[in-house]
């Protein structure tokens, strides 16, 4: 007996060392299949069929977004950030071995945008029209096993206006081939979940659904183990599972852990659930992913608490575009931007507004990030867009509520499915603002005389009617309980006064506020049982302190965490700069600001400005780091902080008086006469010095200074953020430096982007010549395949030149 489970051990180690990359589809061996695809950019006749030839096309790896790469042009949509969409066309020849035949194959795509259809070897396999989600196709009838295949892809983005922001156009996301059993583990089909959890003893349900594609009866054994981070199995259960030819079945066992580690914001521990499908004693298939040990609640009166802990979320709502890469981000690029936004504070996202990329959910349950996965942003009708311009001609109506009434269901249930397994997802969203008055449903309650709504000129009966909601409301709730209950169903609401006169909110497990800070005390009075939290809100301290001092409001989501292509205004417009971090993932300011209202370590910043002729207006929180003014010039000197007090002092000498922390604004300030020189905030609790944050004045531009977040990279598609900065003689930097930059790479890497975070400029960001903004510029590198050394050399007309060299190995 002993030498038999060895044997399957064995078994099971190999057949895990084989799995490398599971694609999310929790099952099989899977293949990344990103290289050197061939495009072309317009439609083709014919372009599926095998024998078509397109040798003339552009060859390309995957992840890939052609709007991105198009000319801006203030005739295009103001919308999506000025650039193009169109239809594409995308082919690749792949050779299965013949020993891969008795074999299923699938192919998995983790979002194409959008309006796809995909062909294998001329045969149309399927179409998705929504672009976020992710979805796989079996392909194992069409394909010559031993010979060459020709996938094809078409993508139809010709109604380029059809989101209210930047969505990116063609393959996006990573593409895999799925190799697999005839009995196999079912996509997206293991799910578990926290049943209960203290320091003692936690119980995870887990629920494997297995499916037989042979035509006869099978009986299997299903074996779920989980494995700590050191690889100890901690848990495990097994159980027979007998199934007929072509039937899915499901095995639901419980796995008990002792003196459990939990999943959390601090330490965010992960498991590793292995599970493994035997037939007579041989692996036929096996997936091992993270899972992480946490339990969620939700409270009308306390708010949220994770592991018991109520808390307050500090939030931000995020897109899923990078400035100059468009929506084609390398993983890499998410890893810092997250981590500057858990390090200044937040702890909770909410995807806006649609589901993201797996890399951003897998890299939220390493550091500690808690999501809201979100699924629309329009249901069944559309919402106003300009299609040509800002605010110029009417509005028109493109949008994804075109195949919203077909489709909605099974993309809201793709992201459940999909995203299911992830401690950080605590919430599903079924929608965005989506009541949003006579955009597009009207009620007669808009003809209140206590609604201050002047924008949505009362009620407008030629509208779809407001009850509407509720009943599809009830719908997509419906269809993300089908698949989980442990987690709430959410929305954000923009019209809660209208919404409150349907049964939309009702149906809601938590109510989210979108900009209707001024809501909550009075709804909470009406509807004693509601949960209510912020789901998208501004900027003001006012804002924040709702929040922080209603104790039932547990959280906030700001618009937005990163700047972002798209909502553009007028030209030239590249997108909407409300984030906390700037197109080129630094900390704007505002950024700092939040650090100082959401930090818990000590924090000080100060920024400067003119004094105002007016005062009112005169706190800005986007105050740059600037000490370069007139002499005696009147300055603000701002400061953002989180200490009891601050002072302040200009080249080592105190200046002015020592400042008590303002409640009523959270910013401190004085008026100084301006001189050069080293000026300096210092935080202080009592008399000891807790915190010193200092700027300093430049002189004119005279270098550029270069670095990178890695000097070693791996050979294949690994990145480094490289960074310019443009100094004085003295080595400063020079915040009004704006000259123009030349970047020339010799090795194996290559040149994504330069992205200067300027959202006035309109030019090409995709070639090696940008203009630095506020004295800095971004060079993303990438790897190309070979190992070597780069050398990658900056230049601009009157500076002397920087140099890095980076080792690729």
């Amino acid at each position: 007996m002993k030498q038999k489970f060895n044997l399957i051990f064995l078994l099971i180690l190999f057949f895990a060392v084989q799995v490398t990359l599971q694609a999310q589809v929790s099952f099989g061996r899977s293949e990344k299949i990103n290289d050197n695809w061939q495009f072309k950019l317009g439609d083709e006749k014919n372009a599926q069929l095998p024998d078509f030839d397109a040798s003339r096309w552009r060859t390309l790896d995957l992840p890939h977004d052609w709007s991105v790469e198009g000319t801006l042009s203030p005739s295009l949509a103001s919308c999506t950030g000025y650039l193009p969409g169109g239809i594409g066309w995308y082919r690749k020849t792949i050779d299965i071995p013949v020993e891969k035949k008795g074999e299923k194959v699938f192919i998995y795509f983790e979002g194409v945008y959008n309006y796809s259809e995909v062909f294998i070897n001329g045969v149309s396999v399927g179409k998705r029209p929504n672009g976020y989600v992710s979805f796989m196709y079996d392909i194992t009838p069409f394909v010559d096993f031993g010979g060459s295949n020709v996938v094809a892809v078409k993508v139809d983005h010709s109604e380029d206006a059809n989101s209210r922001w930047y969505t990116g156009s063609g393959i996006y996301r990573n593409v895999y081939l799925i190799y697999s059993n005839q009995v196999h583990i079912d996509q997206w089909g293991i799910h578990y979940q926290t049943v209960r959890s203290n320091p003692k003893e936690a119980l995870l349900k887990v629920q494997v659904d297995v499916k037989n594609e042979t035509v006869k009866s099978e009986n299997l054994q299903v074996l779920t183990e989980l494995l700590s981070a050191e690889g100890k199995v901690v848990a495990k259960q097994s159980s027979n599972l007998a199934l007929k030819g072509k039937e899915t079945g499901q095995f639901t066992g419980n796995l008990k852990v002792s003196n459990p580690q939990l999943w959390g914001l601090k330490t965010p521990y992960l498991y590793q659930l292995r599970t493994t499908v035997l037939n007579a004693g041989k692996v036929v298939d096996q997936n091992i992913q993270p899972a992480g040990i946490r339990s969620l609640q939700f409270d009308a009166n306390k708010g949220f608490a994770l592991n018991g802990e109520w808390m307050k979320l500090k939030g931000v709502c995020i897109h899923h575009d990078a400035g100059c890469l468009g929506s084609a981000v390398p993983r890499k690029v998410w890893e810092r931007r997250l981590k500057i936004l858990k390090d200044m504070g937040c702890n909770a996202l909410r995807f806006s507004h649609n589901p993201q990329a797996p890399d951003i959910y897998e890299f939220c349950d390493e550091i500690g990030m808690l999501i809201i996965d979100e699924a629309f942003d329009e249901w069944e009708f559309p919402k106003r867009k300009w299609l040509e311009g800002w605010n110029v001609g009417t509005p028109g109506f493109q949008g994804d509520y075109k195949f919203f009434e077909e489709w909605s269901e099974r993309d809201v249930q793709a992201m459940v499915k999909r995203d299911f397994n992830h401690p950080s997802v605590i919430m599903w969203s079924i929608g965005n603002e989506v009541d949003y008055p006579n955009d597009p449903y009207s009620h007669p309650v808009l003809n209140g005389t206590t609604i201050n709504q002047p924008m949505h000129g009362g009620y407008k009966p030629e509208q779809p009617a407001a009850e509407r909601l509720g009943a599809i409301a009830k719908r997509l709730a419906a269809a993300v309980k089908k698949y989980d209950t442990s987690r709430p169903v959410t929305a954000g609401l923009a019209g809660v006064i209208m919404s409150n006169a349907t049964e939309y909110p009702g149906v809601l497990d938590v109510a989210g506020y979108n900009y209707t800070e001024d809501r909550y005390v009075i709804d909470r009075e009406k509807y004693p049982e509601r949960i209510i939290y912020g789901s998208e809100n501004g900027h003001a301290f006012s804002a924040w302190k709702a929040v922080r001092d209603i104790p039932y409001i547990f959280a906030q989501y700001l618009w937005t965490g990163l700047d972002y292509l798209g909502e553009s205004g007028r030209w030239p417009s590249r997108g909407l700069n409300t984030g906390l971090i700037d197109f080129g993932g630094f900390l704007k300011p505002r950024g700092f600001f939040r650090q100082a209202l959401w930090d818990t370590k000590p924090f000080i910043y100060i920024g400067t400005y003119p004094v105002p002729r007016q005062e009112r207006g005169g706190l800005s929180a986007d105050a740059q780091s600037i000490w370069n003014y007139q002499a005696d010039q009147q300055i603000r000197v701002v400061c953002y902080m989180n200490t009891p007090k601050a002072k302040l002092l200009l080249n080592g000498a105190e200046v002015g008086e020592i400042k008590n922390y303002d409640d009523n604004t959270g910013i401190v300030y004085w008026d100084i006469p301006y001189k050069d020189g080293k000026l300096e905030a210092v935080g202080m609790d009592g008399e000891m010095e807790t915190c010193r944050y200092f700027i300093q004045t430049s002189g004119r531009p005279f270098a550029i200074t270069v670095t990178s977040d890695a000097l070693t990279l791996k050979k294949y598609k690994d990145l480094a953020h490289v960074i310019l900065q443009i100094v004085d003689e003295k080595g400063l930097p020079v915040p009004i430096a704006d000259d123009e930059i030349t970047c020339e790479i010799q090795g194996p890497v290559r040149l994504l982007g330069l992205e200067g975070s300027n959202n006035s400029d309109m030019g090409n960001y995709r070639d090696n010549i940008q203009r630095a903004y506020r004295g800095r510029l971004l060079a993303y590198i990438q790897t190309t395949g070979t190992t070597g050394e780069a050398t990658l050399r900056f230049t601009a007309p009157w500076l002397k030149a920087g140099e890095i060299k980076i080792r690729v190995e």
